[in-house]
């Protein structure tokens, strides 16, 4: 029996990406606790930046890193969707994310409505320096800066994450 993609159990692939086949291993890191698809988490523990490890075997491939709540406001009406909390570019194989160049400074998640999906999205790069920028962090879209910054994605993940003091589950 083959084993479903969590990303697109999680609804990831769909909203946020297209079905693509991951290549380089992508690690993410909160309270030096490596987290998986699907953990859900609090406002409070995202109020500093993840670390982010990237793998691959050649330090002259580059990659993009970002992260977008693909649920912004509110699950039931994601207007804002995708909302970037953090843009990371020219994260070179085989280091962490704080080796590239943060373009777009982490912004802690703050849901108030429902479970939030916190989508990491790993692109690689044509090259260093290749990578414009977005000016607005409401109504990112990964599908269309990937296509227009020539990235292909090679790796995502995703948690979940609700107010302080939000209670529930999921509704699909």
């Amino acid at each position: 029996m083959a084993r479903e993609d969590p990303l697109a159990i999680g609804g990831v692939i769909g909203d946020v990406l297209n079905p693509f086949t991951s290549s380089v291993s992508l690690t993410i890191s909160i309270n030096n606790r490596a987290i998986s698809n699907g953990y859900e988490l609090r406002p409070s523990v995202v109020v500093n930046r993840p670390r982010v490890t990237v793998g691959g075997d050649d330090l002259r491939i580059f990659y993009t890193l970002v992260m977008v709540d693909a649920d912004a406001p509110s699950p039931s009406n994601p207007v804002l969707r995708e909302y970037m909390h953090w843009m990371v570019t020219d994260i070179p194989a085989t280091t962490n994310a704080s080796f590239g160049r943060e373009v777009v400074v982490y912004e802690s998640p703050q849901p108030s409505a429902g479970i939030h999906r916190l989508v990491f999205v790993l692109f690689q790069q044509l090259g260093r320096d290749t990578v414009i920028t977005p000016e607005l962090r409401h109504n990112f879209n990964s599908r269309n800066f990937a296509e227009n910054n020539n990235l292909t994605p090679v790796a995502a993940a995703y948690v979940n994450c609700q107010r302080e003091r939000g209670c529930g589950g999921r509704r699909y």
